[in-house]
Formats: C-alpha cells, structure tokens, sequence
C-alpha cells in the first residue's frame, strides 16, 4: 500500500496528543503543522509551540511552525471584537489556520489535510470540517473529516498531556477570548 501523507493541523499540542497517534495508527504519514498567530500574548505562544515540539518527539514525528504574525491575525479580525465565542471571529480563525496549513501542504507534497480543533468540547466540529474541506479543496487536497472529541476524546487528551508533562492553557488562545473569560471569572481548559 502507497503512503499516504497527511499534515494534521495542531492548534495546541494536547489537543493533538490523540489525533497525531490516531493518524498514523490509520496509516497516515502524518507530519503537525502549528499556527499561532492568533494566540495572545507572545509568551503564551511560546509556551505552545515548545510544547508541540515536545510532543513532536514524543511521537517521533515531524512539526512546522507558521510565523508569529498577530498583526495579520488582528487585521482579520476588525471588526469582530466583541462577537462571542462560537461566532463570526472563530470561524475566521479557523479559516486563516486551516489556510496556513492548507499551503504549507500543498507547497510540500501532502495529500491529506486534518485539524485537532474538533477535539475541544467548547468548538463547532460541522464548522471546523465545512472550513477545513473547503480550504483543502482549494488547495488540492483531500479533507480527513474527524470529530475528535468522540468515544471520551477530549477527556482522553486531558489524561495524555497530563502523562507527557505538556504544557495545558486555560484558555483558547486569543486575547477577546481570554478577557471574556477572565472578566466572567471562568477561565475554562480547552
């Protein structure tokens, strides 16, 4: 049987912890992709990309790193700063990172393209993988449509990251999202 390869976007790397192992237990030659660039502030996105590259070695795979670029990442989203969570400013996001991802794909040779965002509980799987067979389509790519959280995924994830020592935010990332929930006082785990 051919190879076939697939770029697993990762938008934090325990939520990658059963996606990654998943894919390549399918049969994929699965390589991670992070983009951050809408993850606030810079230390933060620190933290989470040493945390891919921990778990990158982990699994015994490969990861690559889209620029820390915020200024395109707010530039996006003008105008959109106070939706809420779930809204209008999410599915541009996903929109930029399956993007990225979908590029980066495309330019070195991969197949198949797939997100660990269907692994968060607080996130739209029928959005993420409308966005995601989109851009994949666009990009001249097969879309690996998941729902990650399924069969005690995300719970799973949570005891994986803990076993690994990986570094887990308290919050989605980007700073409308971590100040909603600072100002709520519920800083929830994703």
């Amino acid at each position: 049987m051919r190879n076939r390869r697939a770029l697993l976007h990762v938008c934090c790397a325990p939520d990658a912890t059963v996606p990654w192992p998943a894919l390549r237990g399918e049969g994929y030659d699965t390589a991670a992709f992070f983009y951050g660039s809408g993850i606030h502030p810079r230390e933060e996105w620190v933290a989470r990309s040493d945390a891919v590259r921990r778990l990158a070695g982990y699994v015994g795979g490969s990861a690559e790193f889209a620029e820390y670029d915020p200024e395109s990442w707010f530039a996006a989203m003008k105008g959109m700063e106070d939706e809420p969570e779930g809204g209008k400013r999410c599915a541009v996001c996903f929109g930029l990172q399956l993007a990225a991802a979908a590029r980066y794909a495309a330019s070195e040779g991969f197949e198949y393209l797939c997100t660990t965002l269907s692994i968060s509980p607080h996130k739209s799987p029928p959005l993420i993988n409308g966005v995601g067979a989109s851009v994949s389509a666009a990009a001249g790519l097969k879309w690996i449509e998941r729902v990650w959280r399924k069969n005690d995924g995300f719970r799973l994830s949570v005891a994986r990251s803990r076993e690994m020592g990986l570094y887990r935010q308290n919050y989605c990332g980007c700073v409308y999202s971590m100040r909603r929930q600072e100002a709520a006082g519920s800083i929830f785990i994703l």
